[in-house]
């Protein structure tokens, strides 16, 4: 081995260990091309985020969305990088995988070590000790091809393509739920240990626990208020009220009642270093992995309905059209009246001039009356209806994915089925597409999940105003960085190929678009799913950060939300952030002394916060993989239609419309004659030629662009959690006349 191939290995190598989990580095750019095609996947989808990876494309792939590189060579030079120093270690150098023999028997190394293959492919293979391997491992190896191990990487030597590790623990068969989450919460660094009785000491120890006589002179005291708690029927953790009360004036006294989790968790404690050290509750399929103590979560500070709670609230004097007169802050102690779940609240809604009946709504303290809660709901729906009507006229931008919920079986924990979770303004493309629901039924789902969302960005905001004005350097504050320019780009070149009329030039702009470009068929619907997944792809991460970090104000914008300034305030019970800006708005209101955190100090607990945060949403969708290739290895094969949105030389890419998930579907995986790519204009375009399935038949040819509706089969493959997208032969049953639409759209006319 050269000594230039050497160091081709290692500077590929260090990539890996830096840019995997967000790690920081330093590099110098206009270096040697090195592993162009590994350094440059690495360096731009740090994450390993799917959606990213399939955004960037190569010379042997040009995807539809990257511009023909004949025409413009300039724009096909990649810039390359060598790393000379990883300044801060953040991955967990843990990796899930299965354990093989060396093929060399003759080998010295076979006689110390055996092979460990990564399922993860981003991470090297590693050589690990005889010794921790299972006894019989040698003499009975196929004994232990579907367990799945847990290797932890200590050392990677300049001169070996291997890593050397320590295998740390045996998790069960590859395949099954618990072995599997496992290994992905030990990959992605998360604390799923019990918590400490050090760590538990801190919280009250005689229960039920009363709050102390000194703490009503301290706070406002809500109890005889309407107030109550809207969450899912089986949240348990309620870290959020609700309280709207007319004036004689016409307007409204709205109150938003957040748990005092600061209150529990004193600074310094055991308690704070572990919340500070876990930073998010992590959200599974099956579970939800806490970032406190349950007992805190779901009993102490919990706001269960008729029992008096600590709280920290935000209370404005809004007009009906949703306009701020007056707010306040403070700590407050309230009793929920009641907790509604959605389907309570939603009925409410629907219901607007009659009395639901006692029976089909959950108990209500004596103290108020039904009729009372019911107009309150009303009364918040029409002004959250107002406030989200302003906040989008004011150029807000929301897109909205599918995303995937699941049946669990309350025996076994395997999934029965799924179906499409997603809040919508328009109609539920899924819904639409099984017939489950109306138009007008969906709209109002939608105004009732909406209802809450808009009062908790209202509190956001109005903290980080309070926060920032009292303490300029030392506000905890959330921005949204601008889309990533060159991915935006790309896309706009792409749509204007496509002849859609869509607008980048802000936030407003392209939300504008997405909800006025298209139709309300289920064609038109279809194409809005792939363009908003295109559009999200550019998008970078929201980021925690304290503002005495940051000198240009022009940088605390968020994106999105296209306000100047965002903080998180209303769920301190599963993000730690939030206890960090509930202790900043105490010291702004005179409560307490500010934190002794120096602007620096802050600045790496939200770089935690973030860093916990991205593997947190890494882990979840990872988690709903999981499930569904259960799913589809339980209860398969799956059929749906699905809409191209990207086409190769040899294969092509689909979202899956009925289940949300996206797939690329390999021409010589079908049973085709041949098969053509081509570019129509700058349109790329693959023509297929099935092989006839009667020889007396004329082979069938098919067509896919961008925007084609092909029906699918997902059916899991031989190898643990693999699943495949296959395309069904073209005919007419399921598409249901779409081809009109699909000319329509090639023609550039839009409904």
């Amino acid at each position: 081995m050269t000594v230039t191939q050497k160091m081709d290995i290692a500077a590929h190598r260090m990539f890996w260990l830096m840019v995997s989990r967000n790690s920081q580095f330093v590099f110098m750019t206009k270096t040697r091309k090195l592993r162009l095609r590994e350094v440059t996947w690495l360096v731009q989808c740090p994450t390993g985020r799917k959606e990213d990876a399939d955004a960037l494309v190569t010379k042997e792939e040009s995807t539809s969305t990257s511009q023909d590189t004949r025409a413009s060579p300039e724009k096909s030079l990649q810039r390359s990088a060598k790393v000379v120093y990883i300044s801060e270690k953040k991955h967990s150098r843990a990796a899930t995988g299965f354990l093989k023999l060396l093929a060399d028997k003759n080998s010295e190394l076979f006689r110390k070590y055996a092979l460990f293959s990564p399922s993860d492919h981003r991470v090297p293979r590693i050589y690990v000790p005889l010794k921790d391997c299972p006894q019989d491992f040698v003499t009975r190896p196929k004994d232990y091809a579907n367990t799945l191990f847990i290797c932890r990487i200590v050392d990677w030597k300049e001169d070996s393509n291997f890593a050397l590790g320590q295998l740390a623990k045996s998790l069960g068969q590859a395949g099954e739920i618990e072995p599997e989450t496992e290994g992905i919460l030990t990959e992605y660094g998360v604390d799923f240990s019990d918590f400490s009785s050090e760590v538990l000491d801190c919280l009250p120890q005689g229960l039920p626990w009363t709050i102390p006589p000194e703490e009503f002179s301290k706070r406002r005291d809500l109890r005889k208020d309407c107030i109550f708690t809207i969450d899912p029927s089986t949240a348990r953790d309620l870290d959020d009220a609700l309280s709207c009360k007319p004036l004689a004036d016409g307007n409204f006294e709205v109150g938003v009642h957040i748990a005092d989790v600061s209150y529990f968790v004193p600074e310094g404690s055991p308690l704070d270093k572990v919340a500070a050290e876990r930073a998010t509750s992590v959200y599974l399929v099956q579970k939800v992995v806490p970032m406190l103590p349950r007992l805190l979560c779901e009993e102490l500070c919990s706001l269960h309905p008729m029992s008096d709670k600590l709280t920290f609230s935000v209370i404005w004097t809004l007009t009906p059209e949703g306009k701020i007169l007056g707010e306040w802050f403070g700590r407050t102690i309230i009793r929920s009246c009641t907790k509604l779940s959605y389907e309570h609240a939603q009925s409410m809604i629907e219901s607007p001039t009659e009395k639901i009946p006692e029976e089909e709504l959950p108990p209500i303290s004596p103290e108020h009356t039904s009729e009372e809660v019911h107009r309150a709901v009303l009364n918040l729906h029409k002004i959250a209806k107002e406030l989200r009507k302003q906040r989008f006229v004011d150029g807000a931008l929301r897109l909205d994915q599918l995303k995937l919920a699941f049946t669990l079986d309350h025996e076994t924990g395997l999934p029965q089925g799924c179906h499409i979770y997603e809040y919508r303004d328009s109609n539920n493309l899924d819904a639409l597409l099984k017939g489950s629901c109306s138009p007008a039924a969906e709209r109002t789902r939608v105004s009732l999940g909406r209802l809450v969302e808009e009062f908790m960005l209202l509190a956001n905001m109005a903290v980080a105003h309070k926060t920032h004005r009292t303490f300029p350097e030392r506000a905890l504050l959330r921005r949204h960085p601008p889309p990533q320019t060159k991915m935006l780009n790309d896309l706009m070149e792409f749509c204007d190929q496509m002849g859609l009329p869509m607008d980048f030039s802000s936030a407003g702009a392209l939300n504008k678009s997405l909800t006025e470009t298209f139709g309300d068929d289920k064609y038109s619907l279809a194409r809005k799913e792939v363009l908003t997944n295109m559009c999200s792809r550019p998008m970078q991460m929201a980021l925690y950060f304290c503002s005495g970090v940051l000198q240009d104000q022009a940088q605390f914008r968020h994106y999105a939300l296209n306000v100047p300034l965002y903080t998180h305030f209303t769920s301190p019970i599963r993000r730690f952030a939030d206890v960090l800006v509930h202790r900043l708005l105490a010291a702004a209101l005179g409560y307490r002394e500010l934190p002794d955190m120096e602007p620096d100090t802050l600045q790496k607990q939200a770089d935690h916060c973030n860093d916990r945060r991205m593997a947190s949403k890494r882990v979840q969708e990872l988690s709903t993989g999981l499930f569904f290739a259960i799913l589809v290895k339980e209860s398969g094969p799956l059929e749906s239609e699905a809409m191209v949105l990207g086409v190769l030389n040899q294969a092509f890419d689909v979202l899956v419309l009925r289940y949300g998930v996206q797939k690329r579907i390999y021409c010589n995986a079908l049973p085709l004659r041949s098969h053509h790519f081509q570019r129509v204009g700058k349109k790329p375009e693959l023509t297929l030629v099935w092989e006839p399935e009667d020889m007396e038949q004329e082979p069938v040819r098919q067509v896919v662009t961008i925007f084609s509706l092909v029906e699918v089969v997902l059916q899991a493959e031989t190898t643990a959690l693999k699943y495949s997208a296959i395309l069904k032969r073209p005919g007419t049953e399921g598409l249901l006349g779409l081809q009109h639409h699909e000319e329509r759209a090639d023609s550039g006319q839009l409904d």
